[in-house]
């Protein structure tokens, strides 16, 4: 990859989907993790203005911290518009939770929750992207978006545009080497911070990202699980399924064509 071209041409990008569309800056969440971070980067980058918003739910404080070091950053660095807003989100999750019926708690109970937590976000940065003229600007890379489908439906995958979703992760670290973000970011582990607890991308998926690239380009190439063995069969079973059960996400919502016939 030739980083630095790479990093040009979507900060270009950027810059003529905004014009185009005739909106005044941007808006993203800011989770202290490597993706945000990089996507953040490149749209302050633009020269236009940029919000960063921190929406903690019983975040992990260690998560909250890299986010506002990182924001921090991000003001130092540029000199174009930076601004950052917090928004407690807690006790809204709270009250939500609170008023739903009683259940026992089970994974999937816990799922649902984690992705009602990514879907108050989603609302919060379009109450400011509406209050602002701002396009909201997603976050999700290559094998998250269009692998495995590691993202919350109209949460974290909804969004105005998608900077870095054409970008494998491994290739997300190298333009947050190449434009010098935050060690502590470079370096901590991957995570949706969704749970309230320091559980990771990979303990969620049950294979990290270098794995799952492997396998999405491995299926890409047309390969079967018949051809490996050991931990790769392992990783391609697993990145198979994922693939196969969040099609819902990758594909455009079915509309139910109703026939010429029966419109007269």
């Amino acid at each position: 990859m030739q980083t630095e071209k790479v990093v040009e041409y979507i900060v270009s990008w950027l810059k003529d989907y905004l014009e185009t569309a005739h909106q005044k800056g941007f808006v993203i969440g800011i989770s202290g993790g490597i993706d945000s971070a990089v996507t953040s980067t490149l749209c302050a980058m633009t020269g236009y203005p940029l919000l960063n918003l921190e929406m903690p739910i019983h975040q992990e404080k260690n998560q909250a911290d890299r986010a506002k070091r990182h924001i921090e950053w991000l003001k130092n660095k540029f000199s174009s518009p930076i601004d950052s807003i917090e928004v407690d989100l807690t006790s809204t999750f709270d009250a939500m939770v609170s008023a739903l019926p009683e259940t026992e708690t089970t994974d999937k109970v816990n799922l649902a929750l984690a992705n009602t937590r990514s879907r108050l976000r989603m609302t919060t940065l379009y109450y400011f992207a509406g209050l602002h003229n701002y396009l909201v600007a997603g976050t999700g890379n290559k094998v998250e978006d269009f692998g495995v489908g590691f993202y919350t439906k109209y949460g974290d995958g909804g969004v105005d545009l998608s900077p870095i979703a054409d970008l494998m992760k491994s290739e997300v670290y190298k333009i947050a080497e190449f434009l010098g973000i935050n060690t502590d970011i470079q370096k901590a582990k991957p995570t949706d911070g969704l749970f309230g607890d320091d559980r990771s991308d990979e303990d969620q998926l049950g294979a990290n990202y270098d794995e799952l690239e492997w396998a999405m380009k491995a299926k890409e190439a047309g390969k079967t699980a018949d051809e490996f063995e050991g931990r790769e069969k392992e990783v391609f079973e697993i990145y198979s399924r994922l693939n196969r059960i969040n099609q819902h996400k990758m594909v455009p919502i079915p509309i139910c064509d109703i026939p010429e016939e029966l419109m007269k």
